[in-house]
This record gives structure tokens, sequence and C-alpha cells, in this order.
């Protein structure tokens, strides 16, 4: 994950700066060419993120596995330790927003968000509108769905 924002935030850029693109030429001369570590994404973002604000979101974190989300807390909060550039936008599940506080501390501000009620009673209508087979549903099933559905997703 780390090592695609790495090439975004390089591609965004006029010029590479001349340490990351010697790291990355090392890098091709190793064995197989092979990739660079954590270790070293980390260190070149770091680098390219101290010399200019750099925004990098992450979109539905919840996804990762705990074990993932860990590693990539823990390169996070080396990458904004050290570069005063650096801001990370996380999207999630509320169950993960005690992880991200706890991983990293007081450089997190957290806001949370949910849907409204009648957004999502609108968007079931549009759908239920849209049924190709409007005999299979009477008024009450729908008023059914109306009625159960909003309440049950108001977490994601």
């Amino acid at each position: 994950m780390l090592g695609s924002i790495l090439k975004q935030v390089i591609g965004g850029t006029e010029r590479v700066p001349e340490a990351i693109w010697r790291a990355l030429q090392e890098q091709k001369k190793a064995v197989s060419g092979r990739k660079p570590q954590l270790c070293d994404i980390v260190k070149m973002l770091q680098l390219i993120t101290s010399s200019r604000r750099t925004f990098m979101v992450i979109d539905a974190l919840d996804e990762c596995t705990a074990v993932q989300r860990f590693r990539l807390f823990d390169s996070l909060k080396e990458i904004i330790e050290k570069s005063s550039g650096a801001r990370i936008f996380v999207t999630g599940r509320p169950h993960i927003c005690p992880e991200i506080e706890t991983r990293l501390a007081e450089r997190v501000t957290s806001i949370s968000i949910g849907p409204a009620s009648h957004d999502i009673v609108r968007f079931l209508q549009v759908r239920l509108s849209e049924d190709e087979t409007p005999d299979a549903m009477d008024s009450s099933l729908e008023s059914e769905i109306l009625k159960k559905i909003p309440g049950s997703i108001s977490d994601m």
C-alpha cells in the first residue's frame, strides 16, 4: 500500500529527488531487481514529504487485517514524526477508530461521519422504483424494507 502511495507521490513531482532516484536504481541492480522493502519505502516517503506538503489518502482501512493495519500505523507514525509536510486522511468503519487513536496518538484528529436516515430511505425508494419485477413486492414488504434497512446500516 505504501509502495503504491510512493509511486503516486513520485509521479506527481516535476523531478524525482536525487536520493530517491539513486535508491530506486540500486534496487534495480539488486538480485532480480527486487522491489524496495517497507523500511526503504518509509524512508523515501519521509524524504519526499519533508520537502513539500503531501496528502496521502487511505480508504477503507477497516478492510485490512489487524496485522496489516498495525504495520501500516507504525510506518505512518514514522513518516509523520519526521515529515512536517505529511498529511494523512484515512477512512474506515467506527470499530477501528480506537486503533487509529492509540497507534498514532496525538497526531490524529478523528471525525465521525454517518449517513442520514432520510438519505438511505430516499436511496431505497429510488432503487425499489427501478425494480424490474414490481409484482414480486407488495406495499407491506416495501414498507418493512424502508423501515428495517436504514436502522441496520447506520454504522456503515
